[in-house]
């Protein structure tokens, strides 16, 4: 289950990060545990920096740059593979274990990036269903 090019894997990782920023319950508890993160996709060349906005602007708790030129420091350094973040995002892929298998390389506050799994789980389920409508080749 592979994205088809960098442009795909940035459009579907958009719509993941829309769909927690926007989340009446999820975004106010992301934007409210204030951790910058920083994540690293070698396989596609990309990297995005995800923060929290101040307060909430026109439906949003988050915000993102793909780009290291950013106005932020991250606390939290993620690096995977883009299968590896389709896989979490569809509820696949148990970031501790893939810590411990080294799936992904993590720096920084990692605690404070594992505190936020529970937080994000409910992301897991409507990010399938964008992948079964629209991208069925990356369902897993």
């Amino acid at each position: 289950m592979a994205f088809k090019s960098p442009q795909e894997f940035r459009e579907v990782m958009d719509r993941a990060f829309t769909l927690m920023s926007t989340d009446p319950d999820m975004g106010p508890r992301l934007r409210e545990a204030h951790v910058p993160q920083r994540f690293e996709f070698p396989d596609v060349d990309m990297v995005v920096n995800v923060t929290y906005m101040d307060a909430e602007d026109d439906g949003h708790n988050l915000r993102w740059e793909w780009s290291d030129d950013v106005s932020w420091r991250p606390e939290v350094l993620m690096t995977m593979d883009s299968a590896v973040a389709n896989r979490y995002f569809q509820g696949k892929e148990n970031i501790a274990i893939a810590i411990a298998r080294r799936r992904i390389r993590a720096g920084g506050n990692v605690k404070k990036a594992l505190e936020l799994i529970p937080v994000t789980k409910p992301v897991f389920a409507r990010y399938r269903e964008v992948l079964e409508e629209e991208y069925p080749h990356l369902a897993e």
